[in-house]
């Protein structure tokens, strides 16, 4: 089936099936990385995207299902000169990633939060980035991380 998707900011003509998953037009097709395989079936949120700015598993969304929607990635949070998104420049300030498998979810995930409370106290940080695992235990650096770039972010 063929199908354009927007992904950070351009779009892109896919040609697949059309039950296959997010995940795998994002790594496989358009060679974007950054959303890694977890479980495959949405509950360890190592692959999450943002649609719309709302975080999403993209590894159970039918890619198909996100025709006329934004999704952004990590590798989308840039600014096209470069530049990293605050979030991004926090994470690794704090340096809140041991092994960083589980990392561009939890940046996905927490810029899902800030976009809809600027000012997130650290229970509003826990509960966003709870469904998203780590298994390292960097739990506490990445809370920091996020109360980092919100800050950075209100000034």
């Amino acid at each position: 089936m063929a199908f354009t998707l927007n992904v950070n900011g351009a779009s892109h003509f896919i040609d697949e099936e059309e039950d296959i998953p997010l995940l795998y037009v994002l790594r496989d097709t358009l060679r974007l990385n950054g959303a890694k395989y977890g479980c495959g079936v949405g509950q360890c949120g190592a692959c999450t995207v943002l649609r719309d700015g709302v975080p999403v598993r993209s590894c159970v969304v039918p890619a198909v299902s996100l025709q006329g929607r934004e999704v952004t990635t990590v590798e989308g949070l840039r600014a096209p000169d470069g530049t990293l998104h605050a979030l991004q420049r926090a994470f690794l300030a704090e340096q809140a990633g041991q092994c960083a498998y589980c990392i561009p979810g939890m940046i996905l995930s927490a810029a899902g939060l800030l976009r809809r409370k600027p000012s997130p106290t650290e229970a509003d940080i826990r509960t966003a980035l709870d469904a998203n695992l780590c298994r390292c235990g960097s739990h506490n650096r990445i809370v920091r991380a996020v109360q980092r770039a919100a800050a950075e972010l209100a000034e």
